[in-house]
């Protein structure tokens, strides 16, 4: 029987700040601590897996899931690349550690790079600062329908973002906008992402779309997923996947409306026979609540994420392993900025029934140097040689 490993990302879910995390103006961050400061929090599934037993674990309060006793394997995972944003992240996860951070930009884009995008889109540039996402909408919505010009604005992160109204700039001309911005941002202004964001509405009440679409760099080196695709094994990716990776060694994708609609594509990807990884983004906790400091919300989405675990489970066929992780923080209660914060992430993983893998370490692992363990581990576990396994970084944390 094939065997496979599902692997999901709980985009954001950090749980502590790291040893460098000052150095990131991220001090005293914690995702998992602010989100059980609300009473909508409960995470029982993920007590089993082994959530509350990880080394450093925070909460705001006693919690009932705190006395679960953990039946999975579980670790922390330290970031070793220089940076806390998505693509980062997920590349790390998939075995490509960044020593070098991808450029950012406090003061907004340089002449040069808005010049050379004016010149290619035919589109004058609005606002070109960091700015909240819902906030730059409102503030040049009006002027942006007046004069054509689209609002280009960043972040703490390695983003170009390009906002237009739908009814101005249909998406698929702004997807046009972007992948032409994505041509222009190489080389020392490559940014991790190009990224578009339609919005529609009304002057003084302007809302984002969920057409919003990823341009990512290119990943400069190969991933798991090119080792895993290179060895005739299936790559599926569900939701930003695709974008994170620019498709790079992907053998099929689907995009998802958020997550709800991609715990329903797990499930339903869960029911198909396939030989591989499938490899899924929840991104509405760094999304909409991360970004917004939004507790409730974000403690919201976690126990729905929870409380659907079981059907997840209970599709694992026998050398099925389940995987859960994260790819930075963006805590909730950390009103010093909307950014993502510098965190630990969880690493949960379990068999069927929520034992642990059967002739594989289980328990706690302690606290691990890299995400990259992630990467070496699914390599292993689906038999990749070690000859193969050594094109990626990591270390086989479960054999």
């Amino acid at each position: 029987m094939s065997k496979r490993v599902i692997l999901i990302v709980m985009d954001s879910f950090g749980i502590g700040e790291e040893p460098d995390a000052a150095d990131f103006e991220d001090a005293g961050t914690n995702t998992l601590r602010s989100c059980t400061k609300s009473p909508l929090f409960a995470a029982p599934n993920l007590a089993r897996m082994g959530l509350f037993a990880i080394d450093g674990i925070e909460v705001a309060r006693k919690l009932p899931e705190q006395d679960i006793v953990p039946t999975g394997t579980y670790a922390r995972l330290q970031e070793s690349s220089m940076g806390k944003d998505t693509t980062i992240g997920h590349w790390e996860i998939a075995g490509l550690i960044s020593p070098k951070p991808l450029p950012t930009y406090p003061q907004g884009f340089p002449e040069e790079v808005i010049k050379e995008f004016t010149q290619k889109t035919g589109r004058g540039v609005l606002c070109n600062l960091p700015y909240s996402g819902t906030k730059v909408i409102n503030d040049y919505g009006d002027e942006h329908l007046k004069t054509g010009k689209v609002i280009v604005y960043t972040s703490a992160d390695s983003v170009f973002q390009i906002a237009a109204h739908e009814d101005l700039i249909p998406p698929e001309e702004l997807y046009d906008i972007c992948r032409k911005a994505r041509g222009i941002l190489t080389g020392r202004h490559g940014v991790g992402r190009v990224i578009a964001r339609p919005f529609t509405g009304e002057s003084g009440n302007y809302t984002r779309t969920s057409r919003r679409h990823d341009f990512s760099l290119l990943p400069p080196e190969d991933t798991m997923l090119d080792v895993l695709s290179d060895n005739g094994k299936d790559v599926i990716g569900i939701g930003k996947i695709h974008d994170i990776f620019a498709g790079k060694g992907l053998t099929e994708y689907t995009y998802t409306s958020g997550n709800a609609d991609g715990i329903e594509k797990t499930l339903e990807y869960m029911d198909r026979d396939f030989d591989g990884l499938l490899f899924v983004n929840l991104v509405d906790y760094d999304m909409l609540y991360g970004h917004r400091r939004d507790i409730d919300g974000y403690a919201g989405a976690v126990a729905y994420f929870d409380e659907k675990l079981p059907e997840i489970t209970a599709k694992l066929r026998e050398d099925d392993i389940l995987m859960i992780t994260a790819d930075h923080g963006c805590d909730p209660g950390y009103l010093a900025t909307t950014d993502h914060t510098r965190e630990y992430v969880p690493f949960l993983c379990c068999g069927k029934g929520f034992k642990s893998v059967a002739g594989t370490r289980s328990g706690n692992l302690g606290t691990r140097p890299t995400f990259a363990d992630i990467a070496a581990s699914t390599l292993a576990y689906l038999g990749i040689s070690e000859a193969e396994r050594a094109r990626i970084a990591g270390s086989d944390i479960l054999g």
